[in-house]
């Protein structure tokens, strides 16, 4: 069996490395071509190009890299087709990969056509699925609730679960060891803070959550603040927390092995009393790890206008729409502001129990306790390919 697939961020590579492990063992006849990050390069994919080429986000951001990934597009057309695949899986990235996936099947008309990540259809732009129909057989789907939306508009839709419950979690143990480690003592509030992984977000949301934090330690003035990032944008970061309060403390992962770093971060979650999070992805690993939240986010200015006027939901916060309840504070837009956000942290250090329910339901809506997320979506797709 050949496989044509393309992630276009980190994320995706993530669920790319998984599917492809999956793949591996239900058939293990297969081979990969595409584009992908290190996991899955990890499982045999050789790139087309670097993954980091198309992790842009925001329509501000796209516009000047506009040429250069339409040229990437179309290379990456013509080597699937050249590849002649038994089924095209596009990961995420729906500005990318709908087109790619459009223009492919212009091409090759009978190739299968998986997506992996459903559109957020359910938050702005519900027409995007009717417009995936005629381009995508089928949808593996990271939340319970998204098939109905897919399935309204033609596509098989199965939800395979989300990455998040397959990972490990550091004991309790794990985080005393990370307290000590930095000299914090166990009943010092921690406080973690993530304020997102790409450029444009540090930029925006770096200033905003340093004086959110110098509001919260002029009255809890012994609490400590620990700041994860990723290796690309270390030096980013290092450079935003120059203008923090309470001299924050950076895990930067290239002071460690690959693995060593995951563990590290691991275990600042397992210690961290509340976390002070951009919205997205983050708010699920915090739910795993059982940390209690206040999510905060605001786009560009031209960015913000746009998705305002879409928006179905009233809140962004994958923890309140799985559980199905509002229990994690989240200021975004104009409330992403620090006389704001700093009362609601205060708040949950006073009070870190409120959310425990909601955290442990989105965790069982999501799969934990079932077979592996990669091992779901690779079913799904060999069922879908008979």
């Amino acid at each position: 069996m050949r496989v044509f697939i393309v992630a276009g961020e980190p994320s995706g590579d993530k669920l790319g490395g998984a599917l492809m492990a999956g793949l591996k063992a239900l058939a293990p006849d297969v081979s990969f071509h595409g584009i992908g990050g290190e996991q899955m390069q990890a499982q045999g994919l050789e790139s087309l190009f670097p993954l980091s080429e198309l992790s842009l986000m925001g329509i501000v951001e796209i516009l000047p890299k506009y040429l250069h990934i339409r040229r990437r597009l179309f290379q990456t057309v013509d080597t699937a087709v050249d590849f002649a695949p038994d089924v095209l899986i596009t990961i995420d990235l729906p500005a990318f990969n709908i087109r790619l996936a459009k223009e492919i099947r212009k091409r090759s008309p009978g190739l299968r056509t998986v997506h992996y990540v459903a559109p957020t259809v359910w938050a702005w732009r519900p027409g995007r699925a009717a417009k995936m129909a005629p381009i995508i057989d089928q949808v593996l789907a990271l939340l319970p609730f998204e098939p109905p939306y897919m399935q309204e508009a033609g596509m098989r839709c199965d939800f395979v679960g989300h990455p998040v419950v397959a990972e490990t979690q550091a004991t309790a143990e794990e985080g005393a060891h990370f307290r000590e480690s930095l000299a914090i003592g166990p009943d010092v509030p921690l406080i973690l803070t993530l304020p997102g992984s790409r450029g444009g977000e540090i930029k925006r949301l770096a200033p905003v959550f340093g004086e959110t934090l110098e509001r919260v330690l002029k009255e809890r003035p012994e609490a400590r603040v620990v700041v994860p990032t990723v290796a690309a944008k270390a030096d980013a970061m290092q450079a935003a927390l120059q203008d923090w309060p309470g001299t924050p403390i950076l895990l930067d992962p290239r002071r460690r092995t690959p693995d060593a770093a995951a563990a590290e971060k691991r275990a600042a979650f397992a210690a961290a009393d509340v976390a002070l999070a951009a919205s997205g992805t983050v708010s699920l690993e915090l739910a795993a790890a059982n940390t209690p939240m206040v999510i905060a986010y605001d786009a560009n200015w031209i960015s913000r206008q746009i998705v305002t006027r879409m928006l179905l939901v009233d809140t962004f916060t994958l923890v309140n729409l799985v559980s199905e309840t509002r229990a994690v504070p989240e200021f975004t837009g104009e409330a992403c502001r620090p006389e704001r956000i700093a009362p609601a942290l205060l708040e949950l250090l006073r009070s870190p129990g409120g959310q425990e329910e909601a955290m442990r339901l989105t965790m069982k809506r999501l799969g934990r306790g079932k077979e592996a997320p990669g091992l779901r979506a690779a079913r799904a797709v060999l069922e879908g390919l008979r």
